[in-house]
């Protein structure tokens, strides 16, 4: 199954940053979402079920949200979901992913700082002594 989605929540995992041995940045994270509903009879809030999602992001995003995403953090995410059933041959369970198209903090619980990702030209082939670009990363909260 594979749909595209929005979803808001609650970053549960520190976000766990790898680069692959093909030079494929990827991170992921947890994202506990749940949804609340004001309960007129009670005159209060009422959590509803918490959904759990396995968040991955690629290349660019996951370089990205690794220097801006923390424990804690309200977050919006869209991208494609991908629900799977696994067997390990002692247990079996469904995994729900999203493949993160996007993601950002979630401004009704606070704000937030942007800063640009720059990426640095290559260098002309004459400037053959000159060191290799780097792609400038988001910065920390």
């Amino acid at each position: 199954m594979s749909e595209t989605l929005s979803v808001t929540g609650l970053v549960a995992t520190t976000p766990r940053h790898l680069v692959t041995q093909d030079g494929l940045p990827i991170t992921s994270f947890r994202l506990a979402s749940s949804q609340r509903r004001f309960d007129r009879n009670q005159n209060k809030w009422i959590d509803g079920e918490t959904n759990w999602f396995t968040v991955t992001a690629f290349r660019q995003l996951a370089i990205n949200s690794a220097g801006s995403i923390n424990k804690g953090d309200r977050l919006v995410v869209a991208g494609k979901l991908r629900v799977r059933d696994w067997d390990n041959g002692e247990r079996a369970g469904t995994s729900v992913e999203v493949e993160a198209d996007s993601l950002g903090h979630d401004l009704t619980w606070g704000s937030s700082v942007f800063t640009r990702t720059v990426l640095v030209r290559e260098p002309e082939p004459e400037d053959e002594g000159e060191p290799e670009p780097e792609l400038v990363g988001a910065k920390k909260k």
